[in-house]
């Protein structure tokens, strides 16, 4: 019995691809038959014959081959996906090229976030004015307000390292900007472990268009920079913690801020994004902040790493108080610091007293980092007299508005109830903001980058 194949719908009415089709399938020996259909037609299993819709509003024009005109939605949708955010149409090979394939292919690199020391003060400005405008533009509008420069988009979420925060503001972020967020925690993958970094780099950054990787050694995120070919934020490591630092400054900047531009902007319904827009425009997020004294108070771990490498170059001093033993800032650390020629504005001892003298903000984070389990006892006998308290802080001569900041999540022995929950605490903010500013990360990363 000869076998059929039957052409339906737009194989029947474009010429190119009823061209491609047809002598392929007739060189197997295979009848081709035509049925032909009507954008807006369907086959039901059942039947042999086309059904009408009775919604034929899709048919008023046809292209000069005959080929029907795709919906305004599905265009937009198209276009925002393979368009300017992820390719250009090219017009004899009828392919998209993705933004990885392109850039490989011109020997470009995608932007990465491994820490603040890799983005410039302007950079950093940029990306809190975005996160300025997503969250009031949310605050004021809803979902609806907000940009979709993720859309059809995927983003890799590499977890090593179990998050709330993180993860959280990730996901949501994404959502927002109408991308799809993949979570791989450490039951999902294993970096480096069953396969090498590089492997894993090259295959998911093959199927996604963006990495936001939270690790253990900070080898393992440069690894991945390496090896991706779409952009890679470092969402945790050892040496640095990006993300958490542009939340902290988002954070000061609402609270010393005295111009309350954003505050005196009404989002309009019809064009939301105008409006806000230029009020950013005329925002300096970082003016409020310069001449500020922030106190660092314990371990000198990833978030005080991402601070020396960003405050001193906004113009703010930073005082580091930590016990001998767990005083040492890392080499590479310090040299960045030094090579920024501000090694001027930070100040290291191992007196908490000395350290807070006119603080303006107060800031701790955990003793015992994730991996320093064993060191419990050792580290809670070291940082004794650490603890951030009212008492502390006055007898120090701390300023008598200052602020205090905890990126999450608190022990007791870190700072006591009085203060975490009392008026001078702005931790809840803080952590909120790590929604917003991650977002930013993501619009202006992977939303907006364009070879």
């Amino acid at each position: 019995m000869q076998r059929s194949i039957t052409l339906i719908g737009a194989a029947t009415r474009h010429a190119n691809v009823a061209r491609s089709i047809r002598p392929l399938i007739a060189s197997r020996g295979i009848a081709v038959d035509n049925l032909p259909t009507a954008p807006g037609d369907y086959i039901p299993y059942d039947k042999g014959q086309p059904v009408k819709r009775e919604d034929r509003s899709l048919d008023k024009d046809t292209g000069d081959d005959g080929s029907s005109p795709v919906s305004a939605s599905a265009s937009s949708l198209s276009n925002r996906g393979r368009g300017s955010q992820r390719g250009e149409r090219s017009s004899s090979e009828g392919f998209t090229q993705s933004r990885a394939v392109k850039a490989k292919l011109a020997g470009k690199k995608p932007p990465h976030l491994l820490s603040l020391a890799d983005l410039s003060t302007d950079e950093i400005a940029g990306l809190l004015r975005t996160a300025m405008k997503f969250k009031h533009l949310y605050k004021q509008g809803g979902a609806a307000t907000i940009k979709r420069s993720l859309a059809s988009q995927a983003v890799a979420l590499l977890f090593s390292k179990r998050s709330t925060r993180t993860r959280v503001a990730s996901e949501t972020s994404t959502a927002l900007l109408g991308g799809h967020a993949m979570f791989l925690g450490k039951d999902d993958i294993q970096l480096g472990v069953n396969e090498s970094l590089e492997d894993s780099a090259k295959v998911i950054g093959s199927m996604v268009d963006g990495i936001m990787a939270r690790v253990g050694a900070h080898a393992e995120v440069e690894a991945l920079v390496e090896h991706s070919p779409v952009p890679v934020i470092n969402a945790l490591s050892d040496l640095y913690h990006p993300t958490q630092i542009l939340a902290d400054l988002l954070t000061m900047y609402e609270m010393y801020d005295t111009t309350h531009t954003l505050k005196n902007t009404t989002v309009a319904k019809h064009r939301p994004q105008d409006a806000l827009t230029a009020a950013v425009g005329r925002i300096d997020p970082l003016a409020p902040l310069k001449g500020k004294k922030v106190v660092w108070v314990g371990d000198t771990n990833n978030v005080l790493h991402d601070m020396l490498v960003s405050y001193p170059r906004l113009g703010m001093t930073i005082a580091v108080a930590s016990p001998k033993g767990y005083d040492k800032v890392d080499e590479r650390v310090w040299a960045a610091v030094q090579n920024g020629g501000h090694a001027d504005k930070v100040i290291l001892t191992n007196s908490p007293q000395e350290a807070l003298k006119d603080a303006d903000i107060v800031v701790t984070d955990t003793w015992i980092s994730m991996g320093q389990e064993e060191e419990k006892a050792a580290r809670l006998a070291a940082f004794e007299g650490y603890q951030v308290t009212e008492k502390l802080c006055a007898e120090a001569g701390a300023k008598p508005d200052w602020k205090f900041m905890h990126c999450l999540p608190r022990k007791q022995e870190e700072v006591n109830d009085e203060v975490f929950y009392g008026k001078r605490s702005v931790v809840f903010p803080e952590a909120e903001n790590r929604k917003w500013t991650i977002m930013a990360c993501f619009d202006h990363l992977i939303g907006q980058w364009k070879v």
